[in-house]
């Protein structure tokens, strides 16, 4: 019997090479082989007739193999392999390009099935193009012999192939270890499984793996995407519930300090900026500790409403710690802060790993070395600190902190939160921000344990931004605008999509080598590759007469922090950047964002760069260059142009792109299942309900030890980093 917690050399035929490559995907496990779910079914259940076979069809011939040669086209340089089938009404041709291996394996007299895409052959006639083999055992009838085939004759699972990994070498994997499986324990209860007709545990791993019929790895997969979301609200509630039973400060509610510091502000702020503000304060009168999330678009004054939180910390005499994932951020916010808060005299500080600053009010500001900074801190000398990943370092202690305000909170894992809140025997207030719309579904089920405040306007008196779709022909005409504009005063933005990595051929030696592969290591190379490129085409050919800067990753920081204040001090006419790092300086005389390969972005991410620019007095714009010609694509681009609203946009976001891209997939840690089962919001508010219900009446499990273990291997997986 093979077991969950098996390592993968149990499973015959498993040696060195597949557990290296399955390692890479961090499959090391049987559980981890065996939930790597496939992405999509192909139907090759129905054996068809040689004679009865039709164009581009796709279909599963059984047969006797007459005939195998190879030979190699010159001119190209590749092999060809042809095998000739025959079944009791005809024949048919065969082809595999690059595939010398199969030369060892296709043996004439053997009895085989190929399933593939009928093609017509050159010269006329029909053949079967790149058809999946499989080898029918002697001694039995090809009949006989069709349920136990794995990648023909059947529905085919077809995996997700990367790494070099096929879906072939996983069903060669996956299909003995589910036939020699343990008898697996049921977590659900059995309440659960009959409300909505769900399959048992045990069958329900098999099926999702090798259905029978399509309905069967549709209730194997809403199974299982049914109790990822179940597992993560249970464990959601369980940390709101955990969190409510800790102790925090809890401070006066002063409406005179409020409107004082509001008269203060030269604007008025919108009404949910005080909407969000009241949830806030409302939260913060409580001796439990706040949990909030608060999301906002670009620019709708998230960092003024959350700096007024941590101002009502430091009036009670505590400390709030503003973490942002990027220096320019964290600077950002410090400067946001300066500016309209310049009479504060409790002392607020910025820690990164280059800069250490401290400010009492009045323009009094000096730059300190690190340890001074940090021992102010221990000190509670600083009232308000902002910094990156600095602020969780050993040697970063605060003696009264009383509020975690943490920026773009998806992009911080849970580890690096906890650094903040551990030793402490009164838990901090947490209030999390975010720019990336979030639609409310996910909402629910990726931040459940979060409260929520949306800040749904932009400021009184922006202007609408002008955005346009710029097809190639329109190229010249798009940039002689943008240049009319900088000689009036205004500065552009350039964004440049990643550039996926060139595709490489590699020899099909076996069965683990996928023919076609990318390196996503390389990914962040060749986006600078091509920032770099786009530069030096704007630098020396489209604009020589401007000033073009450029800005990437892979920079230092005192190189992308100088090159930063030059656009904002309008030494820079032309800045082109990457997607990945932050450009979201508040320059108010940037006037034009321009997105090359606008198609390759997806929607909140566009309405997120078009944010970055209207931020001041003149009319804005934003340009979206594309080189599709592809109807779909000028459809959703569109709804950038018409978009006034980010959540409305992330709706359709989410809606064309699933989950796992909206978010990013490698940044989220949470289930496949679970994130396209998002979009379902009726299996979202199930799950929820389900596991209200679950605890409220045995909220230690002790009636499901299973499920409780496993909820503990759950909760340790899923992260945000």
């Amino acid at each position: 019997m093979i077991k969950l917690v098996d390592q993968l050399s149990v499973i015959k035929g498993v040696g060195p090479s597949f557990i290296a490559k399955l390692r890479k995907l961090n499959i090391e496990t049987v559980k981890d082989l065996l939930w790597h779910f496939p992405s999509r079914y192909d139907d090759f259940s129905q054996i068809v007739k040689i004679a009865d076979l039709k164009i581009n069809q796709r279909a599963t011939v059984s047969g006797l193999i007459q005939q195998v040669k190879m030979h190699r086209t010159w001119r190209r340089k590749m092999f060809i392999i042809e095998a000739l089938i025959t079944d009791d009404s005809g024949s048919i041709k065969a082809i595999w390009f690059n595939q010398r291996f199969l030369i060892s394996i296709l043996k004439k007299g053997r009895l085989v099935n190929l399933a593939g895409k009928v093609v017509e052959a050159q010269g006329g006639g029909l053949c079967l193009s790149h058809p999946t083999h499989e080898l029918i055992n002697e001694q039995s009838s090809i009949n006989d012999e069709q349920q136990a085939t794995k990648h023909t004759g059947r529905l085919v699972p077809v995996y997700p192939e990367t790494k070099k990994l096929t879906s072939k070498a996983f069903r060669y994997l996956i299909k003995p270890a589910l036939d020699n499986l343990e008898n697996l324990p049921e977590i659900l209860p059995m309440p659960v499984l009959d409300q909505n007709n769900f399959p048992e545990i045990n069958i329900a791993i098999k099926q999702i793996h090798f259905p029978d019929e399509q309905k069967d790895a549709k209730a194997a997969k809403k199974r299982f995407a049914f109790e990822d979301l179940f597992l993560l609200q249970l464990a959601n509630l369980a940390a709101r519930s955990a969190l409510s039973r800790q102790r925090s400060y809890s401070f006066e509610e002063n409406l005179d300090f409020i409107k004082n510091i509001l008269s203060k502000l030269p604007f008025e702020l919108t009404y949910s900026q005080k909407k969000s503000l009241w949830e806030i304060l409302n939260d913060l009168s409580k001796n439990s500790p706040m949990n909030r999330l608060l999301q906002g678009d670009v620019g709708s004054g998230k960092t003024i409403v959350a700096a007024i939180a941590a101002l009502v910390a430091a009036k009670n005499g505590r400390q709030a710690a503003f973490m942002a994932p990027t220096e320019v951020l964290a600077r950002q916010h410090y400067s946001t802060f300066k500016k309209f808060f310049s009479d504060f005299s409790s002392g607020a500080g910025l820690l990164t790993s280059g800069e250490a600053k401290i400010f009492y009010g009045e323009n009094l500001e000096s730059n300190l070395k690190k340890p001074e900074l940090i021992k102010k801190i221990e000190q509670s000398e600083i009232k308000i600190v902002f910094g990156t990943h600095a602020l969780i370092q050993k040697s970063v202690r605060f003696s009264e902190l009383a509020l975690v305000i943490i920026d773009e909170q998806h992009r911080f894992g849970v580890k690096q939160r906890a650094e903040l809140l551990k030793e402490k025997e009164i838990a901090p207030h947490f209030l999390s921000m975010s720019a990336t719309p979030i639609p409310r579904t996910l909402t629910l089920t990726i931040f459940g344990d979060l409260d929520l405040s949306i800040i749904s306007e932009l400021p009184k008196n922006r202007k609408p931004i002008i955005t346009k779709i710029v097809a190639p022909e329109n190229r010249d005409k798009a940039y002689a605008f943008i240049r009319g504009q900088v000689k009036h005063g205004r500065q552009v933005f350039v964004v440049c999509p990643r550039i996926e990595p060139t595709i490489n051929s590699v020899q099909a030696t076996d069965i683990l080598v996928e023919p076609m592969t990318v390196d996503y290591k390389s990914a962040v190379n060749f986006e600078v590759k091509a920032v770099k490129e786009e530069y030096e085409k704007l630098s020396t050919k489209t604009f020589p007469d401007l000033r073009v800067g450029i800005l990437h990753g892979k920079m230092k920081t005192k190189e992308k922090n100088e090159i930063m204040q030059n656009f904002k001090d309008g030494k820079i006419d032309i800045l082109v950047s990457t997607s990945v790092i932050e450009v979201g300086v508040d320059v108010p005389n940037a006037a034009i964002m321009m997105i090359e390969g606008a198609e390759k972005f997806g929607l909140a991410q566009l309405y997120q760069f078009r944010g970055r620019v209207g931020r001041g007095e003149y009319q804005s714009f934003c340009f979206l260059f594309t080189d599709s010609s592809s109807k779909a694509t000028y459809k959703r681009l569109f709804s950038i142009v018409e978009a006034k609203n980010g959540f409305e946009l992330a709706e359709k976001d989410l809606e064309i792109r699933g989950p796992g891209e909206f978010l990013g997939q490698s940044q989220t840690g949470y289930p496949d299942l679970a994130m396209k089962a998002v979009q379902n919001p009726d299996l979202v508010k199930s799950s929820r309900e389900t596991a209200k219900e679950i605890l409220k009446n045995d909220f230690e499990l002790k009636s499901y030890p299973f499920l409780r273990i496993r909820l503990e291997e759950f909760k340790a997986k899923i992260h945000l980093e």
